[in-house]
């Protein structure tokens, strides 16, 4: 069934961060080459690794780049690495992790890591067809039980076109999930997908298919983000062209969706990253609609090539909110970086101690370090 989003519905979004703008000094050409403008009580972290990140056992953090798992002892100021894969693992299967990936440290300790194979990347949208019959990016998972020094049990998910995973939760009782996309066909576009396990990630089990229509090679939805709410379903937060993002909701760990509506969370055509903090707040970071301040962004698309609306693909500027009740109401966003002409978007969200959050971003290279305490005061 197709579902289209109200391009009337009011965005309550908006208007708060209207009346919040971002405090920075003037800057000078010069240092707009230089590199974004940063909210004032935000800081550089101490390294140019990017997310997402784990806490191990032993305290040390763990992330991946596309060959290699890196750690760190004393908070991110130096790091180790050491090889993904064995020489016997890539003779099996060439394998090179895309930088849209999800990791997860689950309670008994395993890691699992779900990531695209650039290896198999193969792309064949053609404009006359609307289509990418036959496009290739397959999506897999594996497993580490030792600390990251080895990992196993790699299982492909599927082998259908992925544009990018972004996220991985486990529940209460123990479900893993991870949200992810798949291209359809006739026309081309997106629909999203989860997979989750019962046991620890040793094996995996697709959801249903989550198609809202669509055309083009950024149509459709994709790219979702999740979280467990304290009634126990879990809340999946889906990019879409429609000027907002979709909200899908499983009651059963992420085997079955069965709520889609909007979300009524204004967004540009971009994925958001929503985490459970330590405080019991839910944090979202995000590319609002339109730049602070403003009601209008330049459009793309609406040809059926890139999407078959008109989008605002506005990623000049990252934004953060916090919820107290599971999503109903936000505090007033905050930009935390801005960089006109430069896209800031693909954002990861980690927090190595409660309180103290890292942001990276895929896009724009944003290497952040904020507490939550002096944003949740702005």
């Amino acid at each position: 069934m197709m579902f289209l989003a109200p391009r009337s519905r009011p965005f309550a979004l908006i208007v708060l961060a209207m009346a919040l703008p971002l405090v920075v000094a003037p800057r000078s050409r010069s240092q707009e080459a230089a590199g974004p403008m940063l909210h004032p009580k935000v800081r550089q972290l101490p390294h140019d690794h990017q997310g997402p990140f784990v806490r191990r056992p032993d305290g040390s953090i763990l992330a991946c780049t596309s060959t290699e798992s890196i750690t760190s002892a004393d908070g991110g100021k130096t790091w180790a690495a050491r090889p993904l894969f064995t020489a016997e693992q890539l003779a099996a299967q060439p394998l090179e992790l895309r930088p849209e990936r999800a990791l997860l440290q689950t309670k008994q300790g395993t890691l699992i890591v779900s990531f695209m194979n650039d290896r198999e990347k193969t792309w064949t949208w053609k404009n006359e067809l609307k289509d990418a019959p036959g496009a290739i990016l397959p999506t897999y998972a594996m497993r580490s039980t030792d600390g990251g020094s080895s990992w196993s049990a790699i299982a492909k998910l599927h082998d259908d076109w992925t544009g990018a995973i972004r996220d991985m939760i486990e529940t209460k009782d123990g479900l893993v999930i991870i949200a992810a996309q798949k291209m359809l066909h006739n026309p081309g576009r997106h629909a999203t997908v989860t997979y989750w396990s019962d046991d620890d990630g040793k094996n995996w089990h697709a959801s249903n298919v989550i198609d809202l229509g669509g055309q083009g090679h950024h149509g459709g939805n994709m790219e979702p983000t999740l979280v467990e709410l304290n009634d126990g379903r879990v809340w999946m937060l889906i990019r879409t062209n429609w000027g907002e993002f979709w909200s899908a909701y499983s009651y059963d760990g992420g085997r079955h969706w069965r709520t889609l509506q909007p979300s009524g969370i204004a967004a540009s055509s971009a994925p958001a990253i929503i985490k459970r903090l330590a405080s019991g707040r839910l944090a979202l970071v995000w590319n609002q609609l339109y730049p602070e301040g403003k009601t209008s962004f330049k459009l793309s698309g609406g040809d059926g090539l890139w999407s078959e609306v008109p989008v605002s693909n506005h990623r000049e500027e990252l934004s953060l909110a916090f919820s107290s009740d599971d999503g109903k109401t936000w505090t007033k966003p905050v930009v935390l970086a801005r960089q006109p002409g430069k896209w800031l978007s693909y954002p990861y969200l980690f927090e190595p101690e409660p309180g103290t959050l890292w942001l990276t971003t895929m896009q724009g290279n944003l290497r952040l370090e904020f507490s939550e305490k002096e944003l949740l005061a702005e």
